[in-house]
């Protein structure tokens, strides 16, 4: 095979790992301000990889929406802490080098009589000139937020801020029809009559938007609000997975959940589940829109997404040509380039290891690729903990194009890559929940890998091949006569057990015997 072909075989038709491209690295060190109803945010992403990391973020709750539907003006309190809030952040992005910081704006400083002038100030005190979003464009961005974790995402995207909620159709393509709304609730809890005035309220406004936007039985959530109900939830199921980019909730669980919460003393809940009190304090607002939402909308699957405007923000700016590529894929490229003792050895091993997974679909094939770059970029914890390390970093590492069983499948494979035995402990959890049937292939794939990883040390286009022959249960090792010392006793007993795992006879030949 020529070097143009395997380049394309190991990357695509791009022929090399976006991070090297000039057009991702000039996305590198992207900085964000949010300033938001309820919170001020910075996030600096790393944005070199397809899937950016977080180098930043920090949060401020200034509850700048609060108190707006009755003076409709921001809260003076909110309009301080904001102002002192974004005076920092630009201090720190000046200190780290950063360039020029990106800020926006949402529904309270757009619909406030005084946001003009916070603009203003923020300008004069920082140099900073403030991007005022439109509630449409904050919807849009919101669901490009959606597209950067789902590529070809197809739902509705719902974004829900402290005094507005924004909702956008993602049709598997891109971003449809858009829609803003004053759902948020922190203007809900001003509108007199209590409960009974609120549905009123949500019900003819949910009314509108199902004119505009068609009906999806899938639901992406965005927004903190959104974000400490799936933590609520998480935290009443006694859900193992921290994470909650890509958590999955049907309406039932979520109602029971807002069932759950009644009667609750939430001042020893949120501390239980992690949450802020500004933040646990919208939730029962925030339910009383999703309970209403789901049912008008016939939603029948909630995915609860990490992304938002920021994230849309950096899509946004972001060509067709990275925005094509797989964002799982590429961060785990990118996590071998920065950390692994041989970077590029992860393709040579996916090769190595592809013979004993022909049948496998195309998803599966992901997650398959993903463990072989990830194989290696923990090496420097300590041999006793390595393992666990490695299951650590894929079930809970920022990761984009990745659902949580896929998360405990690659990595219960890098389990089984350093060491040759079951989990246990807090990792059963998890691993259990995976059938039967992936957690026996992933299995295979880490016994695979510990095998495979024993020619790293050689040149790796010449470790050899395996053939697998899964009918005959017939394993069989070729290997090159230049590879032939490396076949040692050690090499030889994770032969023996990546064949034992599937029940094969092995053989082991030189090539051209």
């Amino acid at each position: 095979m020529d070097g143009s072909a395997e380049q394309q075989r190991n990357w695509g038709p791009f022929g090399r790992p976006i991070y090297d491209h000039p057009e991702a690295q000039a996305l590198s060190r992207v900085g964000v301000i949010d300033i938001g109803s309820n919170s001020v945010r910075l996030v600096i992403f790393d944005g070199a990889a397809r899937s950016p990391a977080y180098f930043f973020n920090e949060k401020v709750m200034c509850g700048l929406g609060a108190g707006m539907g009755e003076t409709g003006r921001l809260n003076p309190e909110g309009r301080q802490r904001a102002l002192a809030a974004v005076r920092r952040f630009v201090t720190l992005a000046e200190g780290m080098g950063i360039p020029t910081l990106t800020a926006a704006a949402t529904a309270a400083v757009r619909n406030a009589e005084d946001g003009p002038s916070f603009c203003e100030e923020i300008e004069q005190s920082t140099g900073l000139v403030v991007y005022v979003v439109s509630g449409e464009e904050e919807a849009r961005l919101s669901a490009q937020g959606v597209l950067l974790g789902w590529p070809g995402a197809a739902g509705l995207a719902c974004d829900i801020g402290g005094s507005s909620m924004e909702l956008a159709l993602l049709d598997g393509t891109g971003v449809g029809p858009c829609a803003s709304t004053s759902l948020g609730p922190l203007r809900l809890k001003t509108i007199k009559g209590g409960r009974k005035a609120r549905r009123a309220e949500i019900d003819q406004v949910l009314a509108r938007l199902t004119a505009e936007i068609p009906k999806h039985k899938r639901l992406y959530l965005v927004g903190g609000s959104w974000r400490a109900i799936a933590k609520l939830d998480m935290h009443r199921r006694g859900y193992p997975l921290a994470v909650l980019h890509d958590y999955h909730m049907t309406p039932a669980q979520a109602r029971k959940t807002l069932d759950w919460l009644k009667g609750k003393d939430f001042e020893v809940l949120r501390r239980e589940a992690g949450l802020s009190a500004a933040r646990i304090a919208l939730v029962p607002i925030a339910g009383e829109v999703l309970r209403r939402l789901m049912k008008a909308f016939g939603t029948r699957e909630i995915w609860i997404s990490a992304y938002g405007i920021r994230e849309g923000m950096l899509y946004e700016q972001m060509s067709e040509m990275i925005r094509a590529r797989d964002p799982l894929i590429e961060a785990c490229h990118f996590n071998e380039a920065q950390s692994a003792r041989m970077p590029g050895f992860g393709n040579t091993l996916y090769e190595f290891v592809s013979p004993l997974f022909r049948r496998t679909r195309d998803e599966r094939r992901r997650l398959i690729r993903a463990a072989c770059l990830l194989h290696d970029v923990s090496w420097r914890a300590h041999p006793d903990y390595r393992g666990e390390i490695c299951f650590d970093n894929a079930t809970r590492s920022n990761l984009g194009g990745i659902d949580h069983p896929g998360r405990v499948f690659v990595g219960l494979a890098l389990l089984h890559r350093y060491r040759n035995a079951e989990p246990s402990g807090h990792l059963l959890e998890m691993v259990e929940r995976l059938p039967e049937k992936d957690r026996h292939q992933a299995a295979v794939l880490g016994k695979a890998m510990r095998f495979g990883a024993m020619f790293s040390a050689n040149n790796p286009d010449h470790m050899g091949r395996l053939d697998y022959r899964s009918k005959k249960r017939q394993l069989r090792l070729i290997l090159p006569r230049a590879a032939a010392d490396l076949y040692g006793e050690v090499a030889e007993a994770r032969f023996m057990s990546l064949a034992a795992a599937l029940e094969c006879e092995t053989e082991v030949r030189l090539a051209g015997d």
